[in-house]
């Protein structure tokens, strides 16, 4: 049974995560998480030490849970053009249904960190990386077993993939329409079959 001081850091973690991945880092207050968690400013400190620490914890909570439904929908599928698909069709109703409130940690996370916040930077390339080797052991597959063409470069189709999933979140985010990701699943799709040898 988890006791109630672990119990209060993770709904310290879930609350941040959610205001954090709407409204961005730099412009959510240790105020909006106080008021969010029911926790006087004390009280938050007692367990972390910073607001930089809680955004850490936050972005691999919200991470996590991205990662484990994004997972679910590639182990679901059968082939490695499907399986790449699976990426973007998480995000099919980016605009109502996101995976995680707010949308997409990685893309939050990537276009609000700078030079400024040097840890929160390396965490977000951490996570761009291990979604892109994810991708890359996926076209491997496609290859190895015969789906995909021998020569195809399998470090610029994640790139690819990768970038029509984050470009068609926040194009779909920023106008409000799922239009972009629903278009990008669609041309993606077209590639694949090109790419295909079955």
């Amino acid at each position: 049974m988890m006791q109630k001081g672990e119990n209060t850091r993770r709904h310290i973690i879930a609350r941040s995560a959610e205001l954090f991945n709407q409204k961005g880092y730099a412009s959510s207050s240790l105020s909006e998480i106080t008021e969010l968690t029911g926790i006087k400013k004390g009280g938050i400190y007692r367990h972390f030490a910073s607001k930089d620490e809680i955004a850490l914890e936050a972005y691999n909570y919200a991470g996590s849970i991205v990662r484990s439904v994004i997972h679910d929908a590639v182990d679901r599928q059968e082939t490695a053009a499907d399986k790449l698909l699976a990426y973007l069709r998480v995000y099919e109703d980016v605009v109502e249904a996101p995976p995680f409130t707010g949308g997409c940690p990685l893309l939050n996370l990537a276009t609000e960190c700078d030079d400024g916040h040097p840890v929160l930077r390396q965490r977000a390339q951490q996570g761009l990386e291990g979604t892109l080797d994810h991708m890359k052991a996926i076209i491997a597959e496609g290859i190895q077993s015969g789906e995909f063409k021998s020569d195809l470069d399998i470090e610029a189709l994640a790139t690819f993939v990768l970038s029509s999933m984050e470009g068609g979140v926040m194009l779909s985010k920023l106008e409000g329409n799922n239009r972009h990701i629903q278009m990008n699943i669609e041309s993606l799709s077209i590639y694949l079959k090109a790419v295909c040898l079955r």
